[in-house]
């Protein structure tokens, strides 16, 4: 397994519109999409799109409002209710080439892959696994996604 682009950062809030205005208004951001409901993750989520090279989009802060308190995320702001880094997801070329690697590592893959919000194959593996830090493994958005 070879790390991968780092895609995005995703960051748990109680108040989506609240941490919009905040990286609006305090860190400057000027492109943030428009929020959605993911409903597989039962979650409200939307992209701050940081600048990356001659105008590309860099690295995106995922901000994660939970639909449902009984969600993975609603669980996760029970123990963190002011919100904060939920999890890094890293790009790959094959998400099930992927999935089979760390599951040979004897890494605990949580679920099958599924789509996520950005339209593409992810899954996530265990913080214990990974040095702590929930990990997203996302495949390499395909152009036009």
């Amino acid at each position: 397994m070879k790390l991968g682009r780092m895609n995005h950062i995703g960051v748990a809030t109680p108040d989506l519109d609240a941490s919009i205005a905040f990286y609006r208004d305090v860190m400057g951001a000027t492109d943030v999409t428009e929020p959605f409901i993911l409903e597989s993750q039962q979650v409200r989520v939307c992209f701050v799109n940081t600048p990356g090279e001659e105008g590309t989009v860099g690295t995106q802060v995922e901000l994660l409002e939970p639909t449902s308190q009984d969600s993975p995320v609603g669980k996760w702001l029970e123990n963190k209710p002011y919100g904060g880094q939920h999890h890094i997801c890293y790009e790959v070329p094959n998400i099930h080439k992927a999935k089979e690697e760390f599951e040979a590592m004897g890494k605990r893959v949580l679920g099958e892959p599924r789509i996520g919000a950005h339209g593409t194959p992810i899954f996530f593996v265990h913080p214990k696994d990974m040095n702590g830090i929930l990990t997203e493994i996302m495949e390499t958005p395909k152009e036009g996604h």
